[in-house]
């Protein structure tokens, strides 16, 4: 991503920040985009609903991934791509597996133009996940690369998570059995795990749980959180590696109650994390190896929030939905300083069978909100500031 403008921000709101005078600043005014609703034609051959699971933008490209699920409840892997998140293009999906025959794709990254994308597909004995990853290739069109059965799955699968893509290639994020995992690839041909290692591990300090990973100038970066036995909650942690093998974990600076970090960004060479703070949730904000503590989400429109649904990077700011009804699920900043809840089309559902997805890049923003029985796709392009 090009670095915008000198951004430090999360979608926070600041209830009332006060001065050293004593007097209350006024709240922020919403920002109304106008958000205008896009559609996805259905893939080529196929018919049924729409099950949307994520979205990605870069370099220009904007990506939306999910399947579609037939009148007999079958599902086909389906990806839409587009070069103004207004008009939409479906990409041929090229399962190699039979298993990928029938995958829903549950993560979007992008990196050069290019989508990659995890998928899976519940089956076997078991009825384990069945894992595959997916690579846009020159043609455009979205290929499978099946991966051994122990590489996602296995007596120590837990979850795979999201996709991110980066100078250094691809990295997936998740959890394993011994602790938090980390997937990684230099061109999304081959996934290699990385797991049970120092800092990942599930050690004296902990047990590590990772929701979340992003490139950085210097590798990647991972975060989530660690349960420790000698405190009732968790605490918020980030992972830093330059090669995807060695990690380095740390714990968050906090205020003492329960914590997490449930989605992560790059903004420039500064990196914004948002999550879970005792009964709200916060932000905390990074630059290089040094972290602080942000703002607190909460008030107007939420009802003591727990789920970040997603978390993009705007070239004017940051902008973050949380569950919560169509006036208080969104929040933008400019600068970290002043937040302003941004009026959606649409409330955002907290269950955890529901999907909510975010992307944005330059002045445009992508919303993506599937509750299980519809699909909808919002797109918005402009400034943001308070109206």
């Amino acid at each position: 991503m090009r670095r915008p403008v000198a951004v430090l921000g999360v979608a926070v709101v600041l209830l009332a920040a006060c001065h050293s005078t004593g007097r209350a600043e006024p709240a922020p005014e919403a920002i109304r985009p106008s958000w205008q609703p896009v559609t996805l034609p259905m893939p080529s051959g196929l018919s049924g609903r729409l099950a949307l699971r994520d979205a990605a933008a870069c370099a220009g490209r904007w990506f939306v991934v999910g399947a579609v699920v037939d009148a007999a409840g079958m599902t086909r892997p389906a990806a839409w791509s587009s070069g103004d998140a207004a008009t939409w293009t479906p990409l041929r999906p090229v399962p190699r597996s039979p298993y990928g025959v029938e995958n829903v794709l549950t993560a979007a990254g992008c990196r050069d133009g290019r989508l990659a994308a995890v998928g899976g597909k519940s089956g076997g004995v078991h009825g384990n996940p069945r894992i595959s990853t997916w690579r846009q290739v020159a043609d455009g069109s979205l290929v499978e690369v099946p991966a051994e059965f122990e590489v996602f799955g296995g007596a120590d699968a837990v979850n795979t998570g999201r996709i991110a893509g980066g100078p250094r290639g691809w990295l997936v994020s998740g959890n394993r059995a011994t602790g938090a995992a980390a997937w990684v690839s230099p061109d999304g041909a081959d996934f290699r795990l990385v797991s049970g290692v120092p800092g990942l591990a599930t050690d004296a300090s902990g047990r590590p749980w990772a929701a979340d990973g992003t490139a950085t100038a210097s590798g990647w970066l991972m975060v989530g959180s660690v349960l420790s036995s000698g405190r009732t909650g968790s605490a918020a942690v980030v992972w830093t590696s330059a090669d995807g093998s060695a990690w380095r974990r740390a714990v968050l600076p906090g205020g003492g109650a329960a914590e997490d970090l449930q989605r992560v960004v790059r903004v420039g060479d500064r990196t914004v994390a948002v999550g879970r703070r005792g009964d709200g949730l916060g932000a905390w904000l990074g630059e290089g190896d040094a972290w602080r503590p942000g703002g607190g989400l909460g008030g107007a429109g939420t009802d003591r929030p727990g789920r970040v649904w997603g978390l993009a990077a705007r070239g004017d700011g940051v902008w973050a939905v949380v569950a919560g009804s169509a006036a208080g699920a969104g929040w933008f900043s400019a600068d970290g300083v002043r937040w302003s809840p941004v009026a959606l089309p649409v409330g955002v559902p907290g269950a955890s069978d529901r999907t909510v997805a975010v992307a944005a890049a330059g002045e445009a923003a992508l919303l993506l909100v599937d509750d299980g029985a519809r699909a909808e796709v919002w797109s918005a392009r402009g400034p943001w500031r308070p109206v």
